[in-house]
């Protein structure tokens, strides 16, 4: 297997469940370094672990993207451990709560807007300052299907996946001839602890039909679609955003 990643370090947020740590499983097996970041410390740990046995190097941080000064000190100290930053994964997020826009409460839209769209902020400022000091480096942001259409009830989500494709191409834009590109990934409706400990069978289920493949994706799918985009393989692309949704968006 050609490893595509090797001698790169890797920041990888929301990284001890689901798409986050497929993406840092993966990214490992290809010869990254890989910073595990998120909020839940236990799990981060196995991640760590899981790596480790592998072969891979890895460390984790505890990490509240909703906090400026948290994505600060992610990116300190990483550059303490490794002194780089070559690739940065800003994959955290909620599915925050479930209302028509005139039931919503203001504190579930303030969560859901600081975790899912003002940590994509928060991290790009911070990834990006210590990517210039190397002249470049490759961040992908985790978008979702609903970045491109709307899904009633869920307008916290929506408007923030809506955001980080406008942040992404933003960050192309001003950061391109810098070295630096940064793309968005925007993935249907995938098989995680996101979809499964928020929603019933039943309700599942109707999700897979709303998938012309009649079924969701996987984890591995996207981290695939990450690595290809974390590599030199896409060299030119840049400021774009890539949909993995079974053909979700075709209809």
């Amino acid at each position: 297997m050609e490893k595509l990643l090797i001698e790169k370090v890797a920041v990888i947020t929301g990284a001890s469940s689901g798409i986050g740590k497929s993406i840092s499983l993966l990214f490992a097996e290809h010869g990254a370094e890989i910073v595990v970041a998120d909020i839940d410390e236990s799990k981060g740990r196995e991640v760590v672990q899981d790596i480790e046995k592998a072969g891979g190097n890895s460390f984790f941080l505890k990490c509240d993207t909703s906090q400026s000064k948290d994505c600060e000190q992610l990116i300190e100290r990483t550059l303490e451990k490794y002194g780089r930053l070559d690739i940065a994964i800003n994959n955290a997020g909620i599915a925050g709560d479930s209302a028509p826009i005139g039931d919503y409460s203001i504190e579930a839209w303030d969560k859901t807007i600081a975790i899912n769209l003002s940590g994509v902020f928060y991290g790009m400022k911070h990834q990006i300052n210590a990517m210039l000091k190397n002249e470049g480096g490759t961040i992908i942001n985790m978008a979702s299907i609903l970045g491109k259409v709307g899904f009633a009830t869920s307008s916290g989500y929506v408007a923030a996946k809506h955001g980080i494709i406008g942040l992404t191409k933003n960050a192309a834009l001003e950061y391109a001839k810098k070295g630096i590109k940064v793309n968005a990934i925007g993935p249907g409706f995938i098989g995680t602890p996101l979809v499964e400990n928020n929603l019933n069978d039943e309700e599942v289920e109707q999700l897979i039909q709303l998938h012309p493949q009649g079924r969701l994706g996987k984890p591995e799918e996207v981290a695939e679609l990450a690595l290809w985009l974390a590599s030199e393989k896409s060299s030119f692309v840049n400021g774009a955003y890539y949909p993995i949704d079974g053909g979700y968006l075709s209809q």
